[in-house]
């Protein structure tokens, strides 16, 4: 099952996986920030899988400048909800499905982005630690049962998300995270950064004094 608001490119995802993997992919339909659809939805994609749910793979989200977002009390509302209250109620109608089973997979895109809240954009970083820090105590949970629950933090990669965006370096091709990220995935893994350096590059930063921090450029 594929789900996001744009169905004429999750029809032609859905075509491609079913002409060349000869994967039975079908498309639906979900809003991430309209709540008040998603037991429908997801009971929906769980019918249309065949009454079981073997994993779950959350990886959307948005990236607004930080200027825009401190200037506009919505976006701000808007922002968490994208990139934390929609994983944080996903993820528990997943789990509850999935622990009724006793075996699956969780894997959820997070960011390296919430490490550290930063100046430029501190408002997604927030979003992304507390998506963090719940799949933290999800994955405690969901060992017990036989789930894994992968939190993958990735750096750049080249995607519309960062097209355009200043500061942006060491730009990843989506084929190698996606790699490593199903790579992951069935080793059973906890957390992984990908690509592998910015587990070296976020320990730097968030071991940089907050003295020191606060008077650099970020």
């Amino acid at each position: 099952m594929l789900a996001g608001r744009d169905t004429d490119d999750l029809e032609r995802s859905a075509t491609d996986l079913r002409v060349r993997y000869g994967i039975d992919a079908k498309p639906a339909f979900a809003d991430m920030l309209d709540a008040s659809k998603y037991q429908a939805f997801f009971d929906d994609c769980v019918a249309k899988a065949g009454g079981k749910l073997s994993g779950l793979v959350l990886a959307h989200g948005s990236l607004p400048s930080q200027e825009k977002v401190q200037q506009d009390l919505e976006l701000v509302e808007q922002t968490i909800d994208t990139n934390f209250t929609s994983f944080a109620a996903l993820l528990t109608l997943g789990a509850n499905e999935l622990e009724k089973h006793h075996r699956g997979f969780i894997c959820v895109i997070s960011s390296v982005a919430g490490d550290r809240g930063r100046p430029s954009n501190y408002v997604y970083a927030a979003a992304k630690a507390g998506t963090t820090a719940f799949l933290q105590g999800l994955r405690a949970r969901m060992h017990k049962v036989g789930v894994s629950v992968l939190t993958v933090k990735p750096g750049f990669v080249d995607t519309a998300m960062i097209w355009g965006k200043p500061g942006v370096f060491l730009v990843a091709s989506p084929r190698r995270v996606s790699r490593e990220i199903y790579e992951a995935v069935v080793a059973g893994k906890s957390e992984i950064y990908t690509p592998g350096f910015w587990r070296y590059i976020m320990f730097m930063v968030k071991s940089i004094p907050e003295g020191m921090f606060k008077r650099m450029r970020s």
